[in-house]
């Protein structure tokens, strides 16, 4: 029998229209495709099933976490390589074509996911969803896939993979603390060894030949001036995360400091080092959603980070909260990821992947939509800083931290997560440099009596 790896890039070029990238080595210890760069490691029929029962992000994602697919060289180089058969960007020659990413290679394979039914040999139900295909040649080259990848059916996804949605509809309060419990109850020293010593999850501020430490420090510092804080100040931190915003923010600028999170373990954390460096009367850290606060006014709201985690139909309730908190003249500092807007909003969908793994129910918003929705609930925005370049470095750093900590990222969670972890920050870093993800600082006042902001006429002051 012919070997399987020359016949699986035979047959994946076929399906795809396009070269294979990067070269491929299977089960049985054969290889294709070019001979320089990274490799695909098939360790087993258990990938080709998992991508065949599930073809798009999830499949391959699924394969990865369980460790059927692995990596030999540099998982960045790999991802770049294989981008092209995930997403493609329209020629710009062609003016009826949105300017927007869409679907190509894997995410055809994607719209063909085979409804199987439950016969004893399932592969039947995926071969006869081939006559989707028009093409002949891809219709056999996907029947062949098929009988290469088995025993059937495909095994079932890796405990990691975030189990059924609970706690009611989409951004109910008792949905989204599932979701936070998810993303960053996975153990503090985990992300200790992932983060560093700054403990700040989030875009750091980077300066020529500045550590990630130092760019973390900056960040915050970043914040606080953007914010213009003043001893004896009311400063609520919105997803306050392990509480490096709050305990900057007091120590540095004097400020009473409130942080909420929905994460019991990062409430816990930010307690403790509060009270190791003398800071328990300043700063108050909550368990608690940002809809539960009731204790305003404040004089200033820090979200870094955040937002993300809101929704999009939750987002005009969350700007409105934050403006009814604030003092007038109260400003807010809101950090958060963009995507480049779609054609059709209506269209937009979570990324497969990270729903299932990382952050579930996460959505983004396009810059424009969240500068909209802050005027709408009275905010005045008055500055807009694109730091798109900062979190790449910042995500490039984290993951070189990970492969350095290896062992013990995995004992100290499981080899599945420190995988989804590994690929989640490689793919998003390049998503930063490329363009397909954006961050954002948006500062906002809430105007105060005959619209006086407070702010000084020169606001880039914490640039110079």
């Amino acid at each position: 029998m012919t070997e399987a790896a020359p016949r699986l890039a035979a047959l994946a070029e076929t399906l795809l229209g396009a070269p294979l990238p990067v070269r491929i080595r299977a089960w049985d210890g054969s290889e294709a495709g070019p001979p320089a760069g990274p490799t695909l490691v098939l360790a087993n029929r258990r990938a080709l099933r998992r991508v065949l029962w599930r073809p798009g992000e999830l499949g391959l994602a699924r394969a990865w976490v369980a460790g059927d697919l692995t990596v030999e060289g540099d998982l960045f180089e790999l991802l770049d390589r294989v981008a092209g058969l995930l997403w493609e960007r329209p020629p710009a020659a062609v003016p009826e074509t949105p300017p927007a990413l869409r679907r190509s290679g894997l995410g055809k394979l994607g719209a063909l996911r085979p409804q199987l039914p439950q016969l004893p040999d399932r592969a039947v139900g995926a071969a006869q969803t081939a006559a989707l295909l028009r093409d002949p040649e891809a219709r056999s080259a996907l029947r062949d896939l098929v009988a290469l990848a088995r025993p059937w059916p495909a095994p079932a996804p890796p405990p990691e993979e975030a189990a059924g949605r609970r706690g009611g509809p989409i951004h109910s309060k008792g949905r989204d603390k599932q979701a936070i419990s998810h993303h960053y109850d996975v153990g503090n020293e985990f992300y200790e060894r992932v983060l560093g010593p700054s403990m700040v999850y989030s875009c750091a501020y980077w300066s020529p030949g500045s550590t990630l430490e130092e760019a973390q420090r900056d960040k915050l510092d970043l914040v606080c001036r953007k914010l213009g804080l003043r001893p004896g100040e009311r400063l609520l931190d919105v997803g306050c995360g392990w509480g490096s915003m709050a305990l900057h923010a007091a120590r540095e600028y004097g400020v009473r400091v409130t942080g909420i999170t929905l994460s019991r373990e990062q409430a816990v954390y930010a307690r403790k080092r509060a009270a190791e460096e003398g800071l328990a009367d300043r700063i108050d850290i909550r368990i608690q959603d940002y809809r539960d606060v009731k204790d305003g006014p404040y004089d200033a709201i820090s979200s870094i980070g955040m937002a993300e985690h809101v929704g999009a139909e939750r987002y005009r309730e969350y700007a409105r909260t934050l403006h009814a908190l604030l003092a007038a003249g109260g400003r807010l500092l809101n950090h958060q990821i963009a995507r480049p807007p779609e054609p059709d909003e209506e269209a937009y969908r979570i990324d497969e992947f990270i729903d299932a793994y990382v952050f579930p129910d996460g959505e983004l918003s396009p810059l424009g939509t969240t500068v909209g929705e802050l005027e709408r609930a009275g905010f005045e925005v008055r500055d807009v800083e694109a730091l798109r370049e900062h979190y790449a470095l910042t995500l490039r750093a984290w993951v070189a931290r990970l492969e350095k900590h290896w062992d013990e990222a995995v004992r100290l969670t499981s080899p599945g997560r420190a995988r989804v972890w590994r690929l989640y920050m490689a793919a998003s870093a390049l998503g930063f440099e490329h363009g397909r993800l954006g961050v954002n600082q948006v500062l906002a006042v809430k105007p105060a009596a005959a619209g006086r902001s407070g702010l000084p006429l020169r606001l880039r002051t914490w640039g110079a």
